[in-house]
């Protein structure tokens, strides 16, 4: 199996150093690294003569386009991703691509991970428990697959598209249910990459709310074959937004969420 690994980064110079060394540590060659330079004003752009690896630089336009341009510009049938502030284990892709060889119809597989913060190992809360199979409804309520973890068949993302580049955030999320409304997907039961936290940067803790944006995305399947589950979830999720908005006295979320809301009744 060839297997490209798309690396987006900004600004993240030592911790894309640190997860370009864990894919060249892998017991499983890959055939392509890209990394995706989106935008940086640091050092990283020192990677590409540092590393044997395809350097793609571009103005800042965020992590799902880097995503989708390390996917446009990869010559693999696989594509696997990477996170800057994450690393993998040294036989994650060695596993998984041992996992699809014995389960030739799954064309979409993640791992379980290994969560670090300040430095130190911590728990992961039950609700993050993994599965595999067809995993749609239980991956409606928040995103439960690291984009770290994923191996996915390019010809999965030809067919329902890439991420969406109009959010910020939760991209993986939406693209994840996007796969699973049409695709099992395979689960490797093994933490195999490690997810840092407790850095300034991270995207996920930008945000107030982050169900703002993946009720933005969970709309787009009111029209689908799962439109009465993914009712249901939507709802509760207007109401916690519209409680949110107005403990911290957001008048215009209010508004908005009280509209959505009153829709549905």
């Amino acid at each position: 199996m060839d297997v490209a690994v798309v690396i987006p980064t900004y600004n993240r110079y030592e911790f894309t150093k640190r997860a370009i060394e864990s894919v060249l540590a892998q017991s499983y060659e890959v055939a392509e690294i890209i990394v995706v330079d989106d935008g940086s004003t640091d050092e990283t752009y020192r990677l590409k003569d540092e590393f044997n690896l395809k350097y793609i630089y571009q103005k800042n336009s965020g992590v799902s386009c880097a995503r989708n341009v390390g996917i446009k510009k990869s010559t693999c049938r696989w594509i696997a991703f990477l996170d800057s502030d994450d690393e993998w284990v040294s036989d994650k892709l060695e596993k998984q691509v041992v996992f699809h060889k014995q389960n030739l119809d799954v064309k979409f597989s993640y791992t379980d991970e290994i969560w670090i913060r300040d430095n130190k190992q911590i728990n992961i809360p039950k609700k993050f428990k993994k599965f595999g199979g067809d995993i749609f409804d239980k991956s409606l309520e928040y995103c439960n697959i690291a984009p770290s973890s994923v191996l996915v068949l390019k010809d999965v993302l030809d067919e329902v598209g890439l991420f969406d580049e109009s959010l910020e955030v939760c991209e993986d999320f939406d693209l994840w249910l996007k796969i699973l409304l049409k695709y099992e997907v395979g689960l490797v039961d093994e933490p195999l990459i490690k997810k840092y936290a407790g850095h300034n940067d991270q995207l996920s803790f930008k945000h107030w709310g982050m169900d703002r944006f993946r009720v933005k995305s969970l709309e787009k399947f009111l029209d689908s074959s799962k439109k009465d589950v993914v009712k249901c979830v939507i709802l509760k999720k207007y109401e916690t937004l519209l409680k949110g908005a107005l403990k911290y006295g957001k008048m215009a979320d209010v508004k908005i969420y009280t509209k959505k809301l009153e829709s549905f009744i």
